[in-house]
């Protein structure tokens, strides 16, 4: 007999409005995440002895189910964020499944995850948040310790199957890191895949 699926989670933050997306929006974390930023926000999701719990779809879903009357009321919805919530794609999946389907799926993500996961899930997410960091490689391996190959590949992707129109790619300018010039130059690269929508921002650290 197949075990249930589970996945990891840091926090389930309920009427959180207008930071994760579109109306009343409850935002759930998963822990672990591909990359090491200097200044992650959320340490905990890398703590392997942190503050974190194991949840089956139908457990997170009694979770939020009390919110469905604003959800449907104000077009929101759950915001999957974490860490790094596309290293879980079956649970997503499955969780989507079960859930109203008036309500809507908004993911925050860094991209830097195998194509296959975004291909199993991404005709279920309404609204893409999407934090790159900088488009130049030398300026994300030193930010993040990891690569960024996977994110461009990732972007093109969405982009040439026609989900450019749902994502907001945010662009922060990190102090020590990046410029204004390599922000802007990542937004023009953008921009030429076929991405308009941008949140830029500057780190506070």
């Amino acid at each position: 007999m197949q075990s249930e699926i589970t996945a990891p989670f840091i926090a389930v933050n309920r009427h959180r409005i207008g930071t994760d997306g579109v109306g009343v929006t409850t935002l759930v974390a998963f822990h672990g995440c591909p990359l090491r930023c200097r200044y992650c926000l959320n340490p905990q999701c890398l703590q392997a002895g942190g503050v974190w719990r194991r949840l089956t779809p139908g457990e997170l879903y009694s979770e939020v189910e009390i919110d469905d009357l604003y959800f449907v009321a104000t077009g929101g919805g759950l915001c999957f964020g974490g860490g790094e919530p596309l290293l879980y794609p079956e649970f997503i999946r499955t969780f989507s499944g079960i859930m109203n389907p008036e309500w809507r799926l908004t993911v925050e993500t860094s991209l830097n995850v195998p194509l296959e996961n975004i291909e199993s899930v991404a005709a279920l997410i309404q609204t893409w948040y999407i934090d790159i960091k900088d488009l130049t490689p030398a300026i994300y391996n030193a930010y993040t310790g990891k690569d960024n190959a996977q994110v461009l590949r990732n972007l093109e992707w969405l982009s040439a199957n026609g989900y450019a129109d749902k994502v907001i790619v945010r662009l922060p300018l990190i102090p020590g890191y990046n410029t204004e010039a390599t922000r802007l130059s990542g937004r023009r690269r953008l921009e030429a895949m076929g991405f308009a929508r941008f949140d830029q921002f500057t780190y506070l650290v």
